[in-house]
């Protein structure tokens, strides 16, 4: 099975093998850059998760495509892994360029809309989560503000096309399975090719840094299970290369899995011994756990006090820890057992 080789690399692309084209496309906050590949196709160019709409973002795009001796109307197809803002941002402004149509799952797009729509009430709905756990009110309202600025940034919503897991379809020339990876995202999907072993595997498996897994209000359920399931499902496959979402496509697909699983063990048990030294609340152990910096960035806040959430929510379904409310502020302690 062949790995793809780097052809040729410019700033912002990186020619690979088939005609692979993979655009680092910037985004404005700590991952620098978001994945998004060019695909050949006979009637045009598939174009994978295009990232976030920004000024610079579509420079990037408008200097790739001219050095490629493209135009937007050579885009013949636009595909979302997933929802994330850094993955769904340009998908309607280049559906507009292009008059491409746009696929992701349904689960995806349905989460899109409860965030962006018109009156989406998510802000307040998280806040009055995080509320609950202990987060003090202006770091709150900071996070709100913050979610505000990224419906300019995911605009003009796209019309799509539903793909679901279990499907197939083909992609640059050959036939790909669509697998649900839930946790990181509810109805993300990763994209196999069996073949040649490539996996297009979005944010559900990252090289050298680990997916955010959080907890989302009103959605219930217990999604650091669903993504260490999932990782366990996505092991089976037969994987010689993997095109993440952020980083660099990487060949250890298996191992990589295997340390996030490791990671997520670690995580759980450190707060198991913490909580076993004294009752805190989530926003408690989340500065333990990830520093109190992150006051002074809201967006990085939101990801770590939801995938501490999640971690809680892991433990506690499983009698690890257990949970007292007190004047509506829960807290947590290790179980006695």
């Amino acid at each position: 099975m062949v790995n793809p080789k780097i052809v040729e690399e410019t700033k912002g692309s990186v020619m690979l093998e088939e005609g692979w084209v993979q655009v680092k496309v910037p985004v404005p906050f700590s991952l620098k850059w978001v994945n998004s590949y060019l695909i050949p196709e006979e009637d045009g160019y598939t174009i994978v998760d295009p990232g976030l709409r920004t000024d610079e973002a579509i420079r990037v795009w408008d200097e790739v495509l001219g050095e490629l001796g493209l135009r937007y109307a050579d885009l013949s197809r636009i595909l979302l892994t997933h929802q994330h803002p850094d993955h769904y941002g340009l998908a309607g402004y280049m559906q507009q360029r292009s008059g491409a149509p746009v696929y992701i799952s349904r689960r995806s797009h349905a989460y899109a809309l409860r965030l962006w729509s018109e009156n989406s009430t998510f802000a307040e709905e998280l806040q009055r989560l995080y509320a609950e756990h202990g987060m003090p009110s202006e770091l709150r309202e900071a996070i709100g503000a913050n979610l505000d600025t990224f419906k300019a940034m995911v605009s003009p919503q796209p019309e799509v096309a539903y793909i679901e897991a279990g499907e197939s379809m083909r992609l640059g020339g050959r036939r790909w399975q669509l697998i649900d990876a839930p946790g990181h995202a509810k109805g993300q999907l990763c994209f196999y090719e069996p073949e040649r072993g490539w996996m297009l595997c979005g944010d559900q498996v990252l090289p050298r840094i680990t997916p955010n897994v959080g907890v989302v209000p009103g959605e219930g359920g217990d999604p650091l299970d669903a993504f260490l399931r999932s990782l366990s499902e996505l092991r089976r496959y037969d994987v010689t290369m993997a095109f993440p979402g952020h980083r660099d496509p990487f060949a250890d697909f298996g191992g990589r899995i295997d340390e996030l699983v490791q990671h997520h063990e670690r995580r759980l048990d450190r707060m198991v011994e913490l909580l076993s030294e004294q009752t805190l609340t989530a926003f408690e152990l989340c500065e333990t756990l990830f520093g109190s910096r992150l006051r002074e960035n809201p967006h990085n806040l939101r990801f770590a006090m939801s995938e501490t959430l999640a971690h809680l929510v892991y433990l506690e379904r499983r009698g690890r820890i257990v949970p007292a409310w007190a004047d509506g502020v829960c807290r947590y302690a290790a179980s006695a057992r």
